[in-house]
């Protein structure tokens, strides 16, 4: 698991007589999900994307897919906060054809705020016109917030005030490792944003360039923008720059690709050349889980990556990569999740002392959180009565699915 095995754009999932690559990808989906059931009495399964995209549904082996193939009983959460909810909720199930249909069970609205009165006339309908009813209504909560996940949640953790310490993590089109910023949002009086442009690095205290799906693809995308003349700047100012595993590429000198894992095989590419050091893809991916010191405090982080990272000769080591000044290179995700490190890494560029925020107590605590408000909204018992019986028996199908 977690090692790739080849390379796949959209349209080279189908063949003249479907989907070519659905069944090796399901096989080890399913086992890792006999896996799982093995091992725990209870597994959520959440999907991706979509269960309604008809278009891509012969390939699906995410959503439905999996249900299928397992007889699992489903049931569709609705963002109530981007509107339209019940139109989705709905139209969902009425796109499915009927076997998929038969496994939708029912219905959660998700991040609801109001008046829950003025709600349940909708709800009752909902139930009426679709046969399967609706098992909980969660409300919004202003100090809910889980580990980003993916490139759905971009708008940052924002601090009240203007003293705060303003840091811009540059939205790359391939971001990924979100969750690299997620504890410096919880540190008081720091502003975490996402940008897109180079107006809006001009007035950053800090800025993250973070890992990336395509290093060589997002590097070029950057300098496209103009991002790359900011950065450039930002760091000219002796103003911190932290680049994490492909953010840290970009800041070298070199970028090469002999394999094609990006792209054309051969591929060589000049990074934005404030550090001292040249990358090359390797075929195989790192996987690891890294433990030392930086900044005389103990880190720790993971790595997943093609890079492999050569320093020139004298470079200062920091967390796997390398420091010239103000610029950090690392290639350890989640290093700022640890308490020390982050006061470390903040004190060192901002002077700011250690402020006693425990990353891993909070994150216990929206987990906590959390599961007092399904507990208090959702029809728990229903739900778990579901998940050991299977979705009931004899739902109606509703059109136009129906004639599929």
């Amino acid at each position: 698991m977690g090692r790739a095995v080849g390379e796949r754009d959209a349209a080279s999932f189908w063949g003249d007589d479907g989907p070519i690559v659905q069944s090796s990808l399901l096989d080890v989906v399913v086992d890792a999900h006999r896996d799982l059931c093995s091992r725990f009495d209870a597994v959520i399964r959440e999907g991706a994307g979509s269960p309604a995209e008809i278009n891509l549904r012969a390939a699906d082996y995410v959503n439905l897919g999996l249900a299928r193939h397992a007889g699992l009983p489903a049931v569709v959460v609705g963002d109530i906060d981007r509107g339209g909810v019940f139109a989705a909720l709905y139209g969902t199930v009425a796109l499915l054809e009927p076997a998929d249909q038969a496994l939708i069970a029912g219905f959660v609205i998700n991040k609801f705020r109001g008046d829950r009165g003025l709600l349940s006339p909708g709800l009752d309908e909902l139930e009426r016109l679709t046969g399967r009813r609706v098992y909980g209504v969660a409300p919004w909560h202003p100090q809910l917030w889980l580990d980003s996940e993916d490139a759905l949640d971009l708008e940052g953790r924002r601090s009240d005030g203007d003293r705060a310490y303003r840091v811009a993590v540059v939205r790359l089109p391939r971001i990924s490792n979100l969750t690299d910023v997620d504890a410096l949002g919880l540190e008081p009086d720091v502003d975490v944003r996402f940008v897109a442009g180079p107006r809006e690095l001009s007035d950053a205290d800090l800025i993250v360039l973070p890992g990336t799906r395509a290093t060589i693809g997002d590097l070029a995308w950057l300098r496209l923008r103009g991002l790359d003349v900011a950065l450039l700047d930002h760091a000219r100012r002796g103003k911190p720059l932290l680049g994490i595993c492909g953010g840290f590429q970009m800041l070298g000198r070199r970028i090469a690709d002999p394999h094609g894992i990006e792209g054309d095989a051969g591929t060589e590419v000049d990074g934005l050349g404030l550090l001292d050091v040249r990358t090359e893809f390797a075929e195989a991916k790192t996987l690891r889980l890294p433990a030392g010191s930086a900044l005389g405090v103990p880190a720790s982080g993971y790595e997943i990556h093609h890079g492999r990272v050569t320093a020139g000769n004298g470079v200062e080591e920091f967390l796997g990569g390398a420091r010239a000044g103000n610029v950090f290179g690392t290639m350890w995700h989640g290093s700022l999740e640890g308490d020390a490190l982050r006061g470390a890494f903040l004190a060192e560029i901002a002077g700011r002392q250690p402020s006693g925020v425990s990353f891993p107590a909070a994150r216990e605590r929206r987990l906590d959180l959390l599961g007092d408000l399904v507990e208090e909204h959702l029809d728990v018992d229903a739900l778990l009565s579901l998940a050991k019986h299977g979705a009931p028996v004899g739902l109606p199908v509703l059109a136009p699915g129906a004639s599929r």
